[in-house]
C-alpha cells in the first residue's frame, strides 16, 4: 500500500520556501457536458438504467376513403440499457507529514483527488464515445485508421461532410450543456453542433480559411470554457483529454480524433446520492489496525457509466495533424 509521507514530500527549507504549490496541470473536461443526466434512485434495487427512444411515424401521404378507418400505425422503441459501475482511490497521508509540512495537506489531496475523479470520468466518457460507427478520415479515399497519413489533417471539406451527415440523420443543434460548477443544472448555448478536439488539431484548424476564432464572434455570451472557435456549423471546444491513437496511422504516426455530436447523443447515469464522495478516515480512525494513530486517508467514490444513446448523432473525425 502506497504512503505519503517524508519521503515523498521532503522537508521545507523555511528560507526559500514559497507557501504556494505549484499549479497542477490539468486537462480541461469536457467530454461529459453535452450528455443526457438520468441519475437511478438510491436503493432501487438496481445499478441498471434504461434510456428508450420512439421511433417517428412515417408521413401519411395517402388521403382517407370516405367512410373508412385506416389501418393506423404501431409505435416503435429502442430501449438501451447501462450499468453502473464504482470508481475511486485514496491517499494515505502519515502523521509526521501532517504535523512537520507548512502545507495544508489534507485540503490538497481533496483538490488533487477532485481532478483525479473529474479526469476519470472524463476519460471514461471519451472512450466510449470513440467507440461510435460512424468515422470519416481527411483523406475521403482512407476506410481504415492505419491509412492515415502524415499531413493528413483536418479540413473544411470533411467538417461540412460531418455537418450534412449529421442534419441528414436529424440530429438536433445543442441548445444546453451541463453546468459545469454543479454537475446537475444546464446553461443555454446558441444552437450548433459541438466538437471536441486537441490543442494540437486547434492549430490546423486556424489554418483553415473559414475558421471563426471566439474573439470575432458577433455574441460571446454563451461562450463555452475551453471554446477555440467555429467552422461551418460546428463550434469547437479544445482539451488535452481529447482522444489520440498513439502510433495507429501509416509510418506509425498517431491519428487524432476529433468527435462532432448533436443533441442526445450519449447519456451519463449516476446513482443518486453516491455520484462522487470524498471520504476522509482521521489519525486512529482504523482502531487496532492503526494503534498509533500515523495513518489518516482521504478518497473519492462515484459511480458512473457513459453511454451512446444515438450512433447516428455522433461522428468521428480521423486526421493526422501538423509537425
Amino acid at each position: 500500500m502506497g504512503q505519503t509521507n517524508r519521503s515523498v514530500i521532503p522537508a521545507e527549507v523555511n528560507n526559500f520556501y514559497d507557501r504556494t504549490l505549484l499549479y497542477r496541470a490539468i486537462p480541461l473536461f469536457v467530454h461529459t457536458r453535452w450528455a443526457q443526466v438520468r441519475d437511478i434512485p438510491r436503493r432501487a434495487g438496481t445499478s441498471t438504467i434504461k434510456f428508450r427512444r420512439y421511433g417517428n411515424l412515417s408521413a401519411a401521404t395517402t388521403p382517407l376513403s370516405e367512410g373508412i378507418t385506416p389501418e393506423g400505425s404501431q409505435l416503435s422503441v429502442t430501449d438501451i440499457t447501462a450499468t453502473v459501475a464504482q470508481y475511486g482511490n485514496f491517499v494515505t497521508i502519515t502523521d509526521v507529514l501532517d504535523y512537520e509540512s507548512q502545507d495544508p495537506v489534507l485540503m490538497e489531496t481533496a483538490e488533487i483527488l477532485g481532478d483525479q475523479a473529474g479526469d476519470t470520468m472524463d476519460q471514461i466518457t471519451r472512450d466510449v464515445l470513440n467507440a461510435g460507427s460512424n468515422v470519416y478520415y481527411s483523406n475521403p479515399a482512407h476506410t481504415l485508421r492505419t491509412q492515415v497519413a502524415s499531413g493528413e489533417v483536418i479540413t473544411d471539406t470533411v467538417i461540412k461532410k460531418v455537418v450534412r451527415l449529421l442534419k441528414n440523420n436529424k440530429a438536433r443543434r445543442i441548445t444546453t450543456m451541463v453546468n459545469a460548477t454543479t454537475g446537475y443544472n444546464t446553461t443555454p448555448l446558441n444552437a450548433s453542433y459541438v466538437g471536441i478536439v486537441h490543442p494540437n488539431t486547434t492549430y490546423d484548424l486556424k489554418g483553415i480559411s473559414s475558421f471563426v476564432p471566439v474573439e470575432k464572434y458577433s455574441n460571446t455570451s454563451t461562450l463555452m470554457e475551453g471554446e477555440v472557435g467555429k467552422v461551418d456549423e460546428v463550434r469547437f471546444v479544445e482539451t488535452t483529454n481529447a482522444k489520440v491513437f498513439a502510433g495507429a496511422g501509416a509510418s506509425n504516426i498517431d491519428v487524432y480524433s476529433t468527435l462532432v455530436f448533436g443533441m442526445d447523443a450519449y447519456g451519463t447515469t449516476r446513482i443518486s446520492g453516491e455520484a462522487l464522495k470524498n471520504i476522509v478516515k482521521p489519525l486512529g480512525s482504523a482502531g487496532t489496525g492503526d494503534p498509533l494513530e500515523q495513518r489518516a486517508t482521504s478518497g473519492w467514490k462515484a459511480t458512473f457509466v457513459a453511454k451512446i444513446l444515438n450512433d447516428a448523432f455522433l461522428v468521428r473525425i480521423e486526421h493526422a495533424v501538423s509537425s
